[in-house]
């Protein structure tokens, strides 16, 4: 089995090319090899953490991007067409101009019914209880709010795919 098929697949839909840059900071091996000098400070000053590390046996986190809602659906069909599905969805709710969360969720919820999503932003157009009074409460739906807290944001992606965490 090739490493690129063992990896646990995330798909971040998001209109924010910083919130992309976050999510592969926390999750690529790469881009925890590749630390730049404020990084290297930064362990120096304040010691590694979680993000920084990799544990031994810890399974790598293929971190996907699409930069709109209609952009994400077509990504997750095509995963889904390669075998290759997507364990969770990270959804933004606001991505102008085109689908707003919820209306991405719609669409997603007619071709991967059982795929684990988080919606989140600093903003919402729609309540968590009306999202919950369309969707159903499921715990394939949860709702993160931003600014993310590092070490929440993976303990929770960890949670959600099953990855191991490997030895302390």
């Amino acid at each position: 089995m090739s490493s690129a098929a063992s990896k646990t697949r995330i798909l971040v839909i998001d209109d924010s090319e910083a919130i992309h840059t976050d999510f592969r900071r926390l999750f690529s091996t790469e881009q925890r090899k590749g630390s730049d000098e404020l990084d290297q400070l930064e362990v120096a000053l304040f010691g590694p953490t979680p993000s920084r590390e990799t544990a031994r046996g810890e399974q790598e986190l293929e971190v996907d991007s699409a930069f709109q809602g209609q952009e994400g659906v077509t990504k997750i069909q095509e995963a889904m067409a390669q075998g290759r599905p997507y364990s969770l969805v990270f959804l933004d709710y606001r991505m102008p101009p085109g689908w707003n969360g919820a209306e991405t969720l719609r669409h997603l919820r007619k071709i991967a019914p059982s795929l684990q999503v988080v919606l989140c932003s600093a903003y919402s157009d729609y309540s968590w209880g009306s999202l919950l009074q369309e969707f159903g409460e499921t715990p394939l739906l949860r709702e993160m709010r931003k600014p993310f807290n590092g070490q929440e944001l993976r303990q929770l992606v960890l949670s959600l795919t099953g990855t191991p965490r490997g030895p302390k």
